[in-house]
């Protein structure tokens, strides 16, 4: 059996990690713990621990090299801790060959889930080389690890096929983490989360074609929107044409991540090589220059849209390059600033808005959202340039609300369609929420539905789908789930309740 080696300065994270290790049966033979960088050297050299849980922060300046040095030597599998989310902390990890890193507090289930794992691999890994034999190449037979994602040559060439996943909330990456560890796959993908992406890397020599990973990754974000309501962005990479390094592999896939940019969320792309952008004039020319200027002059909002919706919606590949796409963005907006200052129309609060439209346009994942938002900022302006700001303003509000009120029921609904209805920037609008309501806008639309629920349940012999379909949730299970949060119930025993 594995044994295991915990280096941690907190005593307690020491005695935590080591008693789920023995209360979960983890089959370790041995846990050794250690507090400091020498007794962790001592350990090493003396015990050659198979598994390292390391404390980060506790190394060293002076430490790294004699730990690379050792982790070479004796090729643990390495999992990192620490409490700084921090680059820095990140390739650290990776120079350690890491096969995992937590973020401290980490959750037990977590914790357990890793350490387990790492115990099978390296009880799989022992089986493996004894059956080949010490002449069978088992250094092949490897599992992939971060520095053969990002080191050029590190890994051999071969035909690696890879799945690149990421959700608008990168927050909630565990969430999908596990969804992933948990999935049952013909072929189980090695899968190392990042930042922003979760990559997965398919065994070599899986049955892996275009048709295959086009289905796989349908099933994929179909299964998990069947339960969760954070929007997901798949991609497929095929490699079975052609033999590259891990690194160059996953190179040209991550480009494919920023097809996102012009397909939005809740979408599988599959790719087999390099993004071919096309190359634009990202600046506006001397007669686009003039066109703006005299759209904004005489306030022709659908001149204005319809111009914008024929230079920025792109349905067909091969697109822009998105990096060209935001330059001309901030270029028409440069316009939209000459119009501001010429009409006294750059002070607080719309110079705020300003602000906001440039980050959005600079940072937005979602070119749709961009341009709507930009809009929504241009409609604003014409409205105070050509209608004087009054007391009025303040029943803003109170209109919205009542038009949530009125619509709550559709599951469409959203923030934007509110705010577009009032003749407010989505950004403006929900300011305004917060301040006379308290309430976001997605917590007074729940608030609204789950209300409405719990009448029809108690009310009504509906079933639980249809419920949920009349109060604007699409998804039964996660209406079950939001209800349970708001109530601390779940729809089925407040009925069972009722019935009593």
């Amino acid at each position: 059996m594995p044994s295991i080696l915990i280096a941690d300065r907190d005593q307690n994270e020491r005695i935590g990690i080591g008693w789920l290790v023995s209360s979960y049966a983890i089959p370790y033979d041995k846990v050794h713990s250690a507090g400091t960088m020498e007794d962790v050297f001592e350990m090493m050299e003396a015990h050659t621990p198979e598994v390292l849980c390391i404390e980060l922060d506790m190394i060293g300046r002076g430490q790294w090299d004699r730990l690379k040095l050792l982790v070479d030597q004796y090729r643990p599998t390495v999992v990192v801790t620490t409490s700084e989310a921090t680059f820095e902390r990140a390739m650290q990890g990776i120079g350690l060959f890491a096969r995992d890193l937590w973020l401290k507090p980490q959750t037990p289930e977590y914790i357990r889930r890793i350490l387990t794992r790492c115990c099978q691999e390296r009880l799989d890994r022992k089986r493996m080389n004894e059956e080949k034999g010490r002449g069978s190449g088992s250094g092949d037979n490897r599992d992939v690890s971060y520095l053969d994602l990002f080191f050029p040559g590190h890994a051999q060439a071969k035909s690696y096929s890879l799945m690149l996943a990421q959700l608008e909330d990168p927050k909630r990456h565990p969430e999908l983490l596990r969804f992933f560890e948990e999935y049952p796959f013909r072929d189980k993908p090695d899968l190392l989360p990042l930042g922003e992406t979760i990559v997965g890397v398919f065994p070599v020599d899986a049955a892996v074609s275009p048709s295959w990973l086009n289905q796989i990754g349908k099933r994929l974000l179909m299964d998990w929107e069947a339960n969760n309501d954070a929007p997901l962005f798949l991609v497929m990479y095929d490699a079975s044409s052609h033999e590259q390094s891990l690194n160059e592999t996953y190179a040209e896939a991550s480009q494919a991540l920023q097809v996102r940019f012009f397909k939005g969320y809740r979408q599988v792309t599959v790719v087999d090589n390099r993004v071919n952008w096309t190359m634009i004039d990202p600046f506006l020319t001397p007669a686009e220059q003039r066109t703006w200027v005299e759209m904004l002059d005489e306030g022709n909002r659908e001149e204005l849209k319809q111009w914008l919706y024929t230079h920025f919606f792109y349905k067909e590949e091969p697109y822009p390059e998105p990096g060209l796409l935001r330059i001309r963005l901030t270029s028409i907006l440069a316009q939209v600033r000459r119009y501001m200052i010429s009409r006294g129309l750059d002070s607080a609060p719309l110079e705020e808005e300003y602000h906001r439209v440039f980050e959005t346009i600079l940072y937005s994942p979602i070119l749709y959202r961009i341009v709507v938002e930009l809009l929504l900022f241009i409609n604003q302006l014409l409205d105070e340039a050509h209608h004087p700001i009054d007391e009025s303003r303040v029943d803003v509000v109170e209109q919205a609300i009542r038009y949530i009120e009125g619509r709550y029921t559709d599951p469409a609904l959203r923030l934007e369609e509110v705010a577009r209805y009032i003749d407010r920037s989505p950004s403006y609008f929900s300011t305004l929420l917060a301040q006379k309501q308290g309430s976001s806008f997605r917590q007074i639309l729940t608030s609204l539905r789950v209300k409405e629920a719990r009448r029809l349940l108690l009310e009504t012999s509906l079933s639980v789908q249809e419920v949920a379909e009349r109060c604007g949730f699409i998804n039964a299970n996660y209406f079950s789930k939001i209800f349970k949060e708001k109530t601390g119930t779940t729809p089925r025993l407040l009925r069972n309740q009722k019935k009593r």
